[in-house]
């Protein structure tokens, strides 16, 4: 009987997943529940990417909640992995706050202590911990592994990960954590084994989709981020607002009335590309628009993107090679363009035909700064991180 690892991601209307075989994690299946609580959508699909399973609910029995959700995604599961077990299984949890600097094997103790950090990820964490307990009711005695986004941002200086506020603040957790970094850090050990000496040098990566940040690494470390204490910080996302004067939130409170949660939700919801544009938060969208208001959320987008690059080529003294990732970064050559427009200082230049196609290596020849875009895989990452550390554990108790 073989066995498998199960990779679970956890968002606020969603479950992805995907299923590794073996040491060699082997991609098996990968797939999503979309839409929980409103109009469910289930997809599977195998290694090759052909559907599997495709299915809708519209009906008084869809699934109205994770646990329900994940038990569809285990019922469909359980009836494919004939002669397999499901062995150990990865969740992604966006916020590992300042102790958790390293996958852990989860333990009712360390779920308190996740708990406790929900109000520092709201719109993601909870739901991150849902998935935890649907996956221990359905797979009680496995052990089940926690892989930080934050944890990858844990070596930065302390000048990076610092609030000018009082010192005191600081030790009660109010600090600079960072998030995205099992994409960062996948991306960091693959640029590594595709060429080390790049792997040893600066790089800037942008992670660009509906949530956004980038991150200045070297020699396969982080040392600085876009995002702060919370995933609202940095470049503007998909719904979110990013970089914001704080004394904007003191006066929609003070002066405008707003309560805590309403200024949550239009920060969190309704702020980003959604609001700049008043049309949608998919670049797909709003490329398509002859709207003036969506170029224009479309060139603010770029410009703030832009002016971080340069802020994280600072903070590496140099810039050896600019990586583009996620939704965005994979696929909108448009924005790449709008956002490399004018980086000719740091010796980036981008081949236009390169670019449009969506090559490896976009830049254009005999550049100082490799401009690339690759895939990120955060469920792979996580299904490594399950296998490390379920072997230091054995190590340790050998």
């Amino acid at each position: 009987m073989s066995d498998l690892i199960l990779v679970l991601n956890a968002g606020s209307s969603s479950i992805k997943f995907e299923v590794f075989e073996g040491s060699a994690l082997r991609l098996l299946w990968l797939g999503q529940m979309e839409g929980i609580g409103a109009a469910p959508h289930l997809l599977v699909r195998d290694a090759a990417r052909r559907s599997l399973a495709d299915r809708r609910w519209t009906t008084d029995d869809a699934p109205g909640d994770h646990a329900a959700a994940l038990g569809i995604i285990m019922d469909w599961l359980k009836g494919v992995m004939t002669g397999r077990r499901v062995s150990s299984i990865g969740h992604r949890v966006v916020h590992g706050g300042p102790d958790f600097a390293a996958p852990v094997v989860i333990t009712a103790a360390v779920l308190r202590r996740l708990e406790a950090l929900v109000a520092l990820a709201p719109l993601h964490q909870p739901h991150n911990l849902a998935g935890i307990r649907a996956a221990m009711e359905h797979f009680p005695g496995v052990p089940q592994v926690a892989c930080f986004d934050t944890a990858f941002h844990r070596g930065h200086p302390w000048e990076a990960d610092s609030f000018a506020l009082p010192v005191e603040f600081y030790d009660r957790g109010i600090r600079r954590y960072g998030f995205h970094g099992l994409s960062y850090e996948y991306i960091a050990r693959r640029l590594a084994a595709e060429d080390p000496a790049l792997g040893r040098g600066r790089l800037v990566v942008a992670h660009l989709g509906n949530g956004a940040s980038l991150c200045a690494i070297r020699d396969g470390r982080s040392l600085d981020s876009t995002m702060g204490f919370t995933a609202l910080d940095g470049v503007p996302m998909g719904t979110r607002c990013g970089q914001i004067d704080p004394g904007v939130v003191l006066h929609l409170m003070q002066a405008e009335g707003m309560t805590p949660a309403e200024v949550a939700r239009l920060l969190y919801k309704e702020s980003g590309l959604k609001g700049l544009s008043g049309l949608s938060q998919d670049v797909r969208d709003l490329e398509a628009s002859d709207r003036p208001e969506a170029s224009r959320a479309l060139s603010y987008f770029a410009w703030r993107v832009r002016r971080e690059i340069g802020g994280m080529a600072a903070v590496l003294g140099g810039l050896d090679a600019l990586v583009f990732t996620a939704g965005i970064g994979e696929n909108a050559a448009g924005l790449r363009a709008r956002i490399c427009d004018g980086l000719g200082f740091l010796g980036i230049s981008l081949d236009p035909q390169r670019n449009a196609r969506g090559a490896a290596e976009i830049s254009a020849t005999a550049t100082a700064v490799k401009v690339l875009v690759r895939h990120t895989d955060e469920e792979r990452m996580i299904a490594e991180h399950v296998l490390a550390t379920l072997a230091a554990g054995h190590a340790a108790a050998a």
